[in-house]
């Protein structure tokens, strides 16, 4: 696991990086079929030519083509959405329980944020004990109103102040199981929740490590859909670890 300072730093040279969350500048859903793409077309970019191109999209993958141009398809990202670079933007077919979207990234922008953190502390780093259970179905709301089917596996349990707490992931991230939370601290840190990324996981323990915790996506831009906790991961009291809002 990396040290706190270099997980700062790799988490601000991600959030500025061209495929980052700071450059977002579009969000608009689709349809399968050709569109055309630009400043003054269906599909209305707020920027760059009148016509960027022609976006091809079906039920199996989406192309683009420049004007004169053959198609191109959007390449597969780890972790990530297809996307496919179409100057000045980066290209992205982002889907939310199937219903696909174009996500614009301005790539002549030149993001620049400042995080802000709760002092570190070691309390903070929990070994927790790693349950898994039966694969069961579930959905988990989404901060623009709508659902998101998911599967759940695993759950994590600590104590604090005398007081069992546990803590449910909802998605995976690179292999690791991903927490949606939200404790008495919000208002200072992002309202929505936050997230935690678990580490070292054994078959019965796993490292939750809150001065981790980050702001997510749409805590920096309106063009990102965000998970919120499920109720079982919404706590009463404060973990005062951890980024604080942007």
């Amino acid at each position: 696991m990396l040290s706190l300072p270099d997980h700062r730093a790799n988490r601000l040279a991600a959030l500025c990086a061209p495929d980052g969350w700071l450059n977002l500048v579009a969000r608009i859903e689709l349809t399968q079929g050709p569109h055309l793409v630009g400043a003054a077309q269906a599909i209305q970019l707020p920027s760059g030519p009148d016509l960027l191109g022609t976006l091809t999209l079906s039920a199996e993958d989406a192309t683009f083509a420049l004007p004169g141009k053959a198609p191109q398809p959007f390449q597969p990202i780890p972790d990530g959405f297809p996307q496919l670079r179409a100057d000045p933007f980066l290209l992205e077919i982002h889907s939310v329980d199937g219903i696909p979207a174009l996500r614009v990234r301005d790539l002549t922008l030149t993001p620049q944020v400042s995080l802000r953190h709760f002092p570190d502390a070691p309390a903070w780093v929990i070994r927790a004990e790693w349950i898994a259970f039966s694969p069961q179905a579930a959905e988990v709301a989404m901060k623009d109103g709508s659902t998101a089917a998911v599967t759940l596996t695993h759950r994590a349990s600590f104590a604090h102040q005398g007081r069992k707490v546990t803590l449910t992931p909802t998605h995976w991230k690179g292999g690791k199981p991903m927490f949606v939370f939200r404790d008495a601290t919000a208002g200072e840190t992002y309202g929505a929740g936050r997230f935690l990324i678990g580490e070292d996981m054994t078959a019965s323990e796993i490292t939750l490590d809150f001065n981790r915790a980050f702001t997510p996506p749409c805590g920096f831009t309106d063009f990102a859909i965000c998970p919120l906790p499920p109720p079982g991961n919404i706590l009463p009291f404060r973990i005062e670890a951890g980024e604080k809002a942007p």
